[in-house]
């Protein structure tokens, strides 16, 4: 899930072990993953764990809601909410092989009533004031071509990112990074959007690192969590009580 800055886009390939299917952007990094047999379900854990937002909100009012992911990679996060979540739902992506691979290879539904898929700068169009106030759900996992850092880390950005939710909105964000400083990426989601606001998993086997940060701060009860993460088993097959486990507010 990558954006690339001042050079030519990398050129998009794909590897396929017959169970698992993989997007690769110029290099053997795993940019994004599905499973061959259930293309709208999400395979990997730390992609799951960015839908942790929804432990805070009711079940029952998700599909009125609206979704964003900023990097489509192999559109996991996008499937997923447009299919089984069936919220409205927007993707922001920079190069449009990514867009047509995800399309011949991934399973990603034409654009439609629910999808719409845009080809273009995240960073230039979350200032778009169309969007302003109306995402329930914001995704961002952009790395450039070698995994090696977000591509967006700063105070501005998430600002930009706060001002896109709705009041109860959540922004889920991944900070694996070979050269990434996961305390100065937190200090600056906190510096946005407070650090009451702010959520976070602990790292993945693999190193990713998901944080939350919501719109507006709330600390719903451990019984009320509890609640919703059997409902969203039941309703969507995520792992939510296990969630449960390894998330926490940071402050």
């Amino acid at each position: 899930m990558a954006r690339q800055r001042a050079r030519e886009l990398p050129e998009v390939s794909v590897s396929d072990d017959g169970v698992l299917r993989h997007l690769h952007l110029g290099t053997p990094w795993i940019q994004g993953s599905m499973r061959v047999d259930s293309p709208f379900d999400i395979a990997l854990e730390y992609v799951q764990r960015m839908m942790a937002w929804l432990l805070f909100v009711a079940p029952e009012t998700v599909g009125a809601r609206q979704a964003m992911q900023l990097g489509l990679g192999a559109g996991a996060i996008t499937k997923f909410c447009c299919r089984k979540l069936r919220m409205r739902t927007t993707a922001i992506e920079l190069n449009p092989q990514v867009v047509a691979v995800c399309r011949a290879w991934f399973k990603l539904p034409p654009d439609g009533p629910r999808l719409t898929v845009v080809v273009g700068d995240a960073g230039e169009a979350i200032r778009d004031v169309a969007y302003r106030g109306c995402v329930d759900a914001l995704a961002v996992d952009m790395y450039d071509d070698d995994a090696a850092a977000p591509v967006f880390d700063s105070v501005a950005f998430y600002e930009d990112c706060r001002a896109l939710l709705t009041e109860d909105g959540c922004l889920a964000m991944n900070l694996f990074g070979r050269t990434s400083h996961y305390e100065r990426s937190v200090a600056r989601l906190c510096a946005a959007f407070g650090s009451e606001a702010v959520w976070a998993f602990k790292p993945t086997r693999e190193g990713n690192t998901v944080v939350l940060a919501q719109r507006t701060p709330q600390r719903p009860p451990r019984a009320l969590l509890l609640e919703r993460a059997h409902e969203i088993e039941a309703r969507w097959d995520l792992p939510a009580r296990k969630w449960l486990r390894s998330f926490k507010p940071i402050t």
